[in-house]
């Protein structure tokens, strides 16, 4: 019935949430999430692809509402994901981590909680 998915993965580390592409919404599905399943050990989150908003904001969060994801499904880290391989909507191919950074700033999430992942990039988590 859609063209994207997000999925939950339970291994004995803990539950990884993979939200795939996805509008915020009110926020409800993310909440949701949390409530069947628990908070999440990690959670990689698209930060990317949301400009303009008009159009993109059904398919694509911006680094604003990831942030919100990452509240709403209590992950212990995550990764920003769905940026900086090539342009393909409207904002900066580097914007998406500098917003990030600034949406992190006033949420009051620590910024080694949730990384902007670059393509290709080895991580590790705690």
């Amino acid at each position: 019935m859609a063209l994207w998915c997000g999925f939950v993965i339970e291994t004995a580390a803990g539950k990884i949430y993979v939200a795939g592409d996805t509008g915020y919404g009110d926020g409800r599905l993310f909440r949701d999430i949390f409530l069947e399943h628990g908070a999440m050990r990690l959670a990689l989150l698209p930060i990317g692809a949301y400009e303009p908003r008009w159009f993109m904001r059904e398919q694509h969060v911006d680094p604003e509402e990831a942030v919100r994801m990452f509240e709403d499904v209590d992950a212990g880290q995550a990764l920003g994901c769905h940026w900086g391989t090539f342009r393909l909507t409207d904002e900066a191919i580097d914007e998406p981590p500098k917003r990030l950074a600034v949406a992190l700033e006033r949420a009051g999430v620590a910024p080694e909680r949730f990384r902007a992942a670059r393509p290709g990039e080895v991580f590790e988590a705690r």
